[in-house]
């Protein structure tokens, strides 16, 4: 009468054995093929960088309005003018391993240095528009973070505000476009923020 369940479990503990080698021999390949890559990728000769979309601070955005007291304001500030003479790109998604074979290993500091300036560029952007926002310059703000945005920021909290900003000025259409940027992100937060640009679309956040 136990046999068959003893069987049973014979048949279950083998088939977890064989899955459980097939997928640690899975693993084993995918890491001597990032390996085989990684190896590859640190002989290649450095690339020329012409082809990468470099980014500046445009002049009007340290015209803007600020409070010394406020410290979004001055930080954000800050950071745009001490980014003026420095050299910016988005390389959101891109692994190192993926750089070196692009534009050659002697290039990843320089590389890995232009993006740490993009991250400290649509931080100083979020906090400024923030300041902006709230004491009552919108226009300004929203010229900030559609520059944030048309770079390819994936901050939450950029598309967020200016969702709400567009919603309160009766430019609830441009939701739409900014949707479809969101979406073309190569970011793990995609999802979340097109998710919370929908919600602003529910007339009840309207009247909100």
């Amino acid at each position: 009468m136990f046999m068959p369940v003893l069987a049973s479990c014979f048949i279950l503990v083998g088939a977890i054995a064989i899955f459980g080698k097939k997928g640690e021999n899975s693993m084993k390949e995918k890491l001597e093929k990032f390996q085989e890559r990684e190896r590859a990728a640190n002989e290649v000769r450095r690339k020329p960088l012409d082809d990468l979309d470099y980014l500046t601070v445009p002049d009007e955005f340290l015209s803007f309005p600020y409070d010394e007291t406020s410290h979004d304001a001055t930080e954000g500030r800050r950071i745009l003018e001490s980014l003026k003479s420095e050299k910016i790109v988005n390389l959101t998604g891109l692994s190192n391993t993926d750089l070196k074979e692009r534009y050659g290993v002697a290039n990843l500091p320089d590389l890995m240095r232009f993006d740490q300036n993009y991250t400290s560029l649509v931080r100083a952007l979020q906090m400024y528009a923030a300041y902006l926002s709230e004491a009552g310059y919108e226009d300004q703000a929203v010229k900030l973070l559609e520059y944030a945005v048309e770079s390819r920021s994936d901050v939450s909290s950029s598309y967020r505000l200016l969702g709400k900003l567009y919603v309160k000025n009766g430019r609830s259409s441009e939701l739409d476009k900014l949707i479809q940027k969101a979406t073309e992100l190569n970011s793990p937060l995609t999802a979340s923020i097109v998710r919370s640009l929908e919600d602003m679309k529910d007339p009840s956040f309207r009247s909100g």
